[in-house]
């Protein structure tokens, strides 16, 4: 059974930083697109940074230059580093995984294209 779960959220205050976490199991096959994406109060849920088995890596537009990701393969964690924070980047955010790697290999990241969710962590930007 495949799990995601988020962890690392919090509320800080506008240009602080917060690294978020996603431990990945039960899944072993060599092909994915694991990414991040984020869903604020009314509002519709935007792909916000991911990253392909093939080394492919795609950033919303809104978070380039600030938001990084990365993985630890030996422990199957995604991390999202998140620094300048802005009260915009308030939301619940969320780990997915797809099994083709091109959902990462484009210029935005699809939710329809995920087949694996974590349940979220919040993430609150104060000004």
């Amino acid at each position: 059974q495949v799990q995601l779960v988020e962890s690392g959220g919090g509320s800080v205050q506008t240009g602080g930083s917060l690294r978020l976490s996603c431990a990945l199991s039960g899944y072993t096959y060599s092909d994915y697109c694991i990414a991040w994406f984020r869903q604020a109060p009314g509002k519709e849920r935007e792909g916000v940074a991911g990253t392909g088995s093939d080394g492919s890596t795609v950033f919303a537009d809104s978070v380039k230059g600030r938001f990084t990701i990365s993985q630890d393969n030996a422990k199957n964690i995604l991390y999202l580093q998140m620094n300048s924070l802005k009260p915009g980047d308030t939301a619940m955010y969320y780990c997915a995984l797809a099994w083709n790697p091109v959902y990462c290999a484009g210029d935005t990241l699809l939710a329809d294209g995920m087949d694996y969710w974590g349940k979220g962590t919040l993430v609150t930007i104060s000004s």
